[in-house]
This record gives structure tokens, sequence and C-alpha cells, in this order.
């Protein structure tokens, strides 16, 4: 059965009405087209200047706590010495030696120190120390389960949408072998037109490597070399209703994938740092010198507690007043020195 035509509004009408429709398709998926591809530009700049804040702050706290670092790397040689030296030349009795072992292995499991390569030695010493462990905490946890629910989403959705990345990757060779024959250099004789199109081909030799649709769209239109159509065949405006309709699929995945690419440079320790120096900057705080500070906080916490080994080294102090511990590491926060220091250290020193 023939398909029914609604009547027109208007009675007199010299285009057919199959080709306005076609006209108001394109118009739309044109408009749609232009819209994405300002998205695209908007979130890839985002992008770009966010990864390049996370450098510079990097490089800046770098710099500005290198000498702190390089402090709290000597303190922490220096405990390890000190412990070596008391092994070494003091005698224990044999639960007192297991006690010593076990204030030494703590200030190494709480991250107030680093570990030691050879601490394999004190595997009997570390089980009786964790007999009954913490339970994993709820953040090493969750970290782990989501890790793995990425790592399954990632599986199937390649699975899922392998013929459409194929598909992508077409659309993207397809618009880059189009534009290379245009601007190929070889294409041409005169000197500066082929100055101008070895410029062109590197943007469009790049973005074809970044798979970046939406570069090779922009370096197409802003050198006018678009496909000419027809306006008046339907054949025509179908096939460029179906192209567009294709790129903006493409353009979509490509800003979604933008905006993911951002979550995820957010999300890192550097990142992370990054946001909330912006936000502490909006309340006037320096998060810069507030993080220095903290480095050189840490530093004299670290520094009591070398002293106090070097003090029972030397039997300033009793047995029992070093199995009691430094007052200042009972008022030390575990998460505040683990996260703190292995973020900052680990992060910053990579």
């Amino acid at each position: 059965m023939p398909r029914k035509i609604p009547p027109s509004s208007h009675s007199t009408v010299t285009t057919p009405l199959a080709l306005s429709q076609l006209h108001i398709r394109l118009q739309f998926l044109e408009k749609e087209h232009q819209s994405l591809l300002k998205q695209i530009k908007r979130k890839r700049t985002e992008l770009n200047n966010f990864i390049e804040q996370t450098r510079t702050f990097a490089t800046e706290i770098f710099y500005k706590a290198s000498p702190s670092f390089q402090k709290m790397a000597e303190l922490d040689q220096d405990i390890h010495s000190l412990f070596d030296e008391i092994f070494t030349t003091r005698k224990f009795g044999k639960q007192t030696f297991k006690n010593i072992q076990a204030v030494y292995l703590k200030l190494q499991f709480t991250g107030i120190i680093s570990l030691k390569p050879s601490r394999r030695q004190f595997s009997t010493e570390l089980d009786e120390l964790f007999d009954n462990p913490e339970p994993e905490s709820d953040f090493s946890r969750e970290t782990a389960e989501g890790r793995h629910q990425n790592w399954q989403t990632q599986e199937s959705v390649g699975e899922s949408h392998g013929e459409a990345r194929t598909g992508d990757k077409k659309k993207v060779r397809e618009t880059f072998l189009r534009l290379a024959e245009i601007f190929h250099p070889d294409k041409v004789k005169d000197s500066e037109t082929q100055t101008d199109h070895t410029e062109i081909m590197k943007s469009i030799n790049q973005a074809y490597q970044e798979g970046d649709l939406a570069r090779l769209l922009e370096i197409e239109r802003l050198h006018q070399v678009g496909e000419v159509i027809d306006n008046n065949s339907e054949d025509d405006l179908t096939r460029k209703c179906r192209t567009i309709e294709q790129q903006n699929q493409i353009l979509l995945t490509q800003y979604e994938n933008l905006k993911r690419e951002l979550r995820l440079v957010k999300s890192t320790p550097e990142g992370t740092m990054v946001s909330d120096s912006r936000k502490a900057a909006k309340k006037g705080i320096d998060a810069m010198a507030l993080m220095v500070e903290t480095i050189d906080n840490q530093i004299n916490v670290v520094s009591q507690i070398r002293d106090f080994v070097k003090d029972f080294r030397e039997q300033k102090i009793t047995i029992k007043e070093f199995l009691g511990g430094p007052p200042t590491l009972q008022s030390v926060s575990e998460e505040f020195m683990s996260d703190i220091l292995e973020q900052m250290l680990s992060e910053l020193m990579r």
C-alpha cells in the first residue's frame, strides 16, 4: 500500500514535500553537527588546560618542597640506621628483642618510615604482630571492586561496540583520505602552496592518529572543501543526511570520551590537588603554602621520632620507656601520615 502523504497547509508549494522534509532534516542535523563540534572544542580545551595546570602545579610543589623531601629521606635513613645499630650492638632477651622489632615494624607499616627491603628477617615477628589483622578498609575494598567492575565494563563495552568502533575508524579514515587527497603537498607545484599544504597535512595526520574526527571536520570546514550537493536532488540530500548523521554519532562518542578522560585526570592525586587548590583559592587559602607547611610539620614529627630512637640507642631512656613509644607518635593519626606521605612522596616523586 502506498504511503499516505498529509496535505500541505499551503496551497502554493513549488518544492516537492519529500525534498522539503529532507531540507528540514538536513538543517536539523547540521545544527546538531555544529553544536557537537563546539562542545568537543570546549571540552578538549578544558582537558588540555587542566592537564597543563596539573603539570605546572606538580612541578611547582616539587621544587618548593624538594628540600623538605630531601630532609624526610635523610630522617628515614637515620631511623633505619639507628635500628640497625640497636639490633647489632645491644644485647636483649628474646621477648624484649621481639618487642623492639615490633616497634620498628609498626613505624614501617604505618608509613612513618619506609619499608625496609630486608624485612623478610622479621616474617615471624610480623605474623605475630598481625595475628588479628584489621578488616580491609571500605576504601580499599571499594577501590578494588571499582577497578574490577570498571575492567568488566570496559571489556563488555569493547565486545558490544566492536562493530561501532570499526565503523568509527572507517569514517575517520575516509575523511582523512579525502583531505589527504586535497592537501597532499605533492599535488601542487608552487612552493608557497606546498608550504601551506605541508602545515595543513601535519594537522590532518595528527588528527587522524588521534582518531579526532572533529578536528578533521574542522579542517574541512575551515578550508571549505566539503562535498558539494544539489539542494534539489533527493538522492544528494538523502546521502548528505546519512553522512552527517553518522558523523554526529561518532562526534557524540568523541565528546563522551573527552568528558570521561577529564574525569579520570581530575581523579588522579595531582588532579585532586589542583581541584582542591582551586577551591582553597576561592576561600583565600594558599594551598601550595599549606602543603609545604604540612610536609614541614611531618618532618618535625619524624625528627622527634628519630631523636627518640637515638636516645634509646645511647641508653638515655629505658626499654620500658622506649616500648611505650614517643609521645609524638601517639598523637599522630595513622590515616594522616599514610595518606599525606604516600600521596605526596609516591606520586610527586615518581
